[in-house]
């Protein structure tokens, strides 16, 4: 069996002798009993030899399309058809081996062709196959049942020789009467294969098997047909239903959409009307500005001319540079001033993002400096306890320093006298400091007093001025308080009615405290009770 792969171009016999090996082979396998293993000879031995069968006729295939002399495609030809009928009589004494054959990449190879005679002959060899096992389409896998159906349906579509087209209906018809469950298939698959036979092929010699097959088409075709119809009805219905509630819908939103509708054109159309008068009013301010302009401009010359003809002739250059000069200077003036108004607006926005950081910069830090002062101190933590051995080594410390430091021991009366003594240096020392402070508050008040009456007299009137209130000032002592409190309220008063920019950057100010140098420049004359700083 082995030897059918060999290229026996070269071997003695040459390929008319791998043809017989072929036959003899499938003679001796037809009929054999198998008494040793009969699952080895039927799984695996007639597999191989369907499989070296179809290669040998492969290669008789290539050298039958290659040849150029008649007499070697005749003996080519006959060799093949020798290996077919073989295979042929191989699986006709086997029917499981159908199905092998159909499966094998070989036997699709091999039907796939455009040379006449080998299709016809592989067309045959599948005719055979379905009459010796009419299921065998039925039992092999959906890819291989679709290339045998589309090269048979492409062989009737791509020629016109009446030979392949006779064999194709044929194998067509045979599938359709023995599997009918594969005229849905063709029907579904192949929309235009009805059209095709009838068109083509009608009156080419075979007219009783196409009529057959046109037959059962049709046949399986008006079935479908009537499926197609009611479910075509019931769809109709659903949708006649469904048009019919979005209808009823749309109806019910109606008014509420012809509302909608005038609303939006009416909005539209009066928008438009507003465009078109905006429109017509900037034309005609245009126009009135143009007009003015021109008004104004004649005006100008007029003026000009009138100038001219009252100045002498001998003036009229030098009143010309002199306009002239003015001209220039107007023009500049104008563009100069554009130009600042230009790098004004320009400079703005940065000048305001930097007044803006100064402002958070300086309330950042006076934030931080209020949090400083005020930060609490940290809470009061317990001393961890000691454990029995720590406590042990401190009191042994403790007696160890004791013995090396004994402290002097002193009496009762010693004691008390000590006590005695320490009693009266405290007492003595709060005296003395209870003196000193009244002592220094009435010096800060004799200074405070000295201070105001040299205040009232520098700021006296002389003495043909004088009158009995300038008198009174002098002899009263609650007039220059009243005076200096009047003077910090009116101090107070003119703060608060600062604008905004000169408090700026006093947001974070508490609302009691008053700029020093504000209260300075007015009460710094006023010192009752207090101390003067110089």
């Amino acid at each position: 069996m082995l030897v059918l792969r060999q290229d026996h171009s070269r071997l003695h016999g040459g390929w008319a002798t791998a043809a017989q090996l072929a036959e003899i082979l499938s003679h001796c396998c037809v009929g054999l009993e198998v008494k040793g293993d009969p699952e080895e000879f039927y799984k695996k031995f007639l597999p191989s030899a369907i499989d070296n069968l179809l290669f040998l006729g492969r290669r008789l295939q290539a050298r039958f399309i290659r040849a150029v002399k008649d007499e070697e495609k005749q003996d080519f030809l006959r060799w093949f058809q020798t290996v077919t009928d073989a295979i042929c009589w191989l699986f006709g004494g086997h029917i499981q081996l159908a199905a092998c054959v159909l499966q094998n990449d070989h036997f699709l190879q091999l039907l796939i062709t455009d040379d006449v005679e080998t299709a016809v002959a592989m067309m045959s060899v599948l005719h055979n196959i379905l009459q010796v096992n009419s299921s065998v389409l039925l039992q092999v896998d959906e890819k291989t049942l679709h290339s045998v159906l589309d090269e048979l349906v492409y062989k009737l579509s791509s020629t016109t020789n009446p030979v392949i087209g006779n064999a194709a209906t044929k194998l067509l018809l045979l599938v359709a009467k023995f599997c009918k469950q594969l005229v849905k298939l063709l029907t579904a698959r192949y929309k235009g294969l009805k059209g095709l036979l009838s068109k083509k092929w009608t009156g080419k010699g075979f007219d009783r098997d196409l009529s057959q097959l046109l037959d059962l088409l049709y046949l399986e075709q008006s079935s479908g047909k009537g499926e197609m119809q009611r479910q075509h009805q019931a769809a109709c219905i659903i949708q006649a239903m469904w048009r019919g509630f979005q209808t009823r819908k749309r109806l019910k939103k109606l008014p509420q959409a012809v509302t909608t509708l005038q609303r939006s054109f009416r909005a539209k159309r009066e928008q438009e009307l507003q465009h078109l008068k905006k429109q017509k009013e900037d034309e005609a301010l245009k126009l009135q500005m143009q007009l003015q302009r021109q008004r104004a401009m004649r005006l100008f010359h007029e003026r000009q001319l009138a100038l001219l003809e009252i100045i002498h002739a001998s003036q009229v250059n030098k009143y010309m540079e002199e306009m002239e000069g003015k001209s220039a200077l107007t023009i500049q003036r104008f563009w100069r001033g554009y130009r600042a108004r230009r790098n004004f607006h320009q400079q703005k926005q940065s000048l305001k993002e930097y007044k803006a950081a100064v402002v958070i910069q300086r309330a950042a830090c006076k934030f931080l400096e209020k949090r400083r002062r005020r930060r609490l101190l940290s809470p009061w933590k317990d001393p961890k306890g000691l454990t029995d051995e720590q406590r042990l080594a401190l009191q042994q410390k403790v007696d160890d320093y004791i013995k090396l430091h004994p402290a002097s021991q002193m009496s009762e009366e010693m004691s008390k006298e000590l006590h005695m003594q320490a009693q009266e240096k405290l007492a003595q020392f709060l005296l003395r400091s209870r003196l000193d402070q009244r002592a220094a508050q009435r010096r800060e008040a004799l200074l405070a007093q000295v201070n105001t009456d040299v205040e009232l007299l520098m700021n006296a009137p002389g003495l043909a001025k004088t009158t009995e209130k300038d008198l009174d000032v002098f002899m009263s002592r609650s007039i220059p308080v009243a005076t200096k409190a009047r003077q910090s309220h009116n101090t107070v008063l003119k703060y608060t009615r600062w604008p905004w920019w000169k408090k700026l950057g006093d947001e974070f100010m508490e609302d009691d405290v008053i700029p020093d140098d504000a209260l300075n420049a007015e009460l710094g004359t006023l010192f009752i009770g207090g101390r003067k700083s110089f």
